[in-house]
């Protein structure tokens, strides 16, 4: 993930538009827009500014590597991003856990409709007594 994406996203799990990020960094909207489009070049004291506005250490914004994964879920909002960058490695781990997750599932629904027969069984017990 490119930093100029980063910004864009952690701007956007704040709920802030650009309009907003452009004011915190006294600068134009369409300023500001170029920087997340990576139409223009950041220099360090800029970078520095962006990450005090988010409240994080510069090294923390420009960390991100080409094998993180990010997954942002917004509550309470009318919209939500999902943000994905990812190696193969990962991608695939992530296709095993869901291939668990769905065999963890079915076990469960065979344990339930188990569960219910023998409390038939016992019910079927009971009245014969």
């Amino acid at each position: 993930m490119k930093v100029n994406e980063k910004i864009r996203m952690v701007r956007e799990t704040h709920n802030w538009s650009q309009e907003d990020m452009a004011d915190k960094l006294a600068m134009s909207t369409n300023g500001y827009a170029k920087i997340e489009r990576g139409e223009t070049g950041l220099h360090l004291d800029k970078l520095e500014k962006i990450a005090k506005v988010f409240d994080m250490d510069l090294v923390e914004l420009l960390s991100v590597s080409d094998k993180s994964v990010i997954c942002l879920v917004s509550e309470n909002s009318t919209h939500s991003s999902n943000y994905y960058g990812s190696s193969q490695e990962l991608t695939a781990e992530i296709e095993k856990l869901k291939l668990t997750l769905i065999h963890k599932d079915e076990l469960l629904s065979e344990k339930e409709r188990e569960i219910k027969t023998l409390q038939t069984l016992v019910e079927a017990l009971q009245v014969k007594k």
